[in-house]
């Protein structure tokens, strides 16, 4: 589970930088620590169905298009 973790973070990392928000205007928008989104995006912490909503909602995307594709799980 910790490569979904870490690919779902490299995802959300991605798709806020293309949305053009830093980490910062990102947590402040999805009321969420800076310092969690951050592990979110570092793959450190396992987030709930909830915050991932919330977070595609912010990034203007379907929340399904965050989670990884199973070749991304792969060592």
């Amino acid at each position: 589970m910790d490569h979904l973790a870490k690919a779902l973070g490299e995802r959300i990392r991605c798709q806020r930088k293309v949305c053009g928000l830093s980490q910062d205007s990102m947590a402040l928008v999805c009321n969420i620590d800076r310092s969690y989104v951050g592990r979110i995006e570092r793959g450190e912490v396992n987030i709930t169905v909830e915050k991932l909503y919330r977070i595609a909602e912010v990034l203007a995307c379907d929340p399904a298009s965050l989670l990884p594709e199973a070749k991304d799980m792969q060592n």
